[in-house]
C-alpha cells in the first residue's frame, strides 16, 4: 500500500507534461520530492503520542517542517522561476527557525517532566 504523499507525488509526475530533454531534470525533482515526503511521513508517524498536546504538536511538526525544507531545497536545485526560488529560500529560513523553537519547547517539556 502506498502512502498518500507518495501517491500524490506519483500522480503529479504523471500530470506534468514536459519535453524529453527535461526528463532527467524532472526525474531528479520527482525523486527528491517523493523522498522528502516519504521521510516526512515516516518521521511524523514515528512520533509517539505522550498525552501532552504541546509535546506531541512539536514532535510531529518538526518533521513536517523539515519536509518543507527538503522540498524547498529541491525547488532551488531544479526550479527556474525566480519568484518560487525566492519563496523556497524564505521557507528554508522560516522553517529552520520554527524547528529551533519547537526543539527548545520539547527540551523544556522533557526537563519539566523529569522534575
Amino acid at each position: 500500500m502506498r502512502t498518500p504523499s507518495i501517491a500524490v507525488a506519483q500522480n503529479h509526475s504523471h500530470r506534468v507534461n514536459q519535453s524529453a530533454s527535461s526528463e532527467p531534470l524532472k526525474a531528479g525533482f520527482d525523486l527528491a520530492m517523493a523522498q522528502a515526503m516519504t521521510r516526512m511521513d515516516a518521521d511524523m508517524m514515528a512520533a509517539k503520542p505522550t498525552g501532552n498536546p504541546d509535546h506531541d504538536f512539536a514532535a510531529m511538526m518538526i518533521p513536517h517542517h523539515q519536509g518543507a525544507i527538503d522540498m524547498a531545497k529541491a525547488q532551488l536545485l531544479y526550479g527556474r522561476d525566480p519568484v518560487l526560488r525566492r519563496l523556497a529560500q524564505e521557507i528554508i529560513v522560516a522553517q529552520q527557525q520554527e524547528i529551533e523553537v519547537m526543539r527548545r519547547a520539547l527540551n523544556a517539556t522533557s526537563a519539566a517532566q523529569q522534575k
